[in-house]
């Protein structure tokens, strides 16, 4: 669907206290978290303005948020604290 939401929290809800957590305690987690949802926030708005970027940049944007996704996600499983 187009415009969805997939930040983090969202994706994750089971593990948000894990999010803040990590958000607050390591500085490149917190970095990668606001990239990715930076990068879905992008992704929307050009979903919902119609992908006024060709098929290729938007199958790059959507690429890169799914690798930092898997990145994150693996992080967030493996978190000790």
């Amino acid at each position: 669907m187009l415009g969805e939401d997939h930040s983090l929290i969202h994706e994750f809800p089971e593990y948000q206290d894990i999010i803040v957590k990590l958000c607050q305690s390591d500085e490149a987690f917190a970095k990668d978290t606001k990239h990715y949802n930076a990068l879905d926030k992008e992704i929307r708005v050009l979903e919902l303005k119609g992908a006024p970027i060709d098929d290729e940049a938007m199958h790059q944007l959507k690429h890169d948020r799914a690798v930092l996704k898997d990145a994150l996600y693996h992080q967030l499983t493996h978190f000790n604290g």
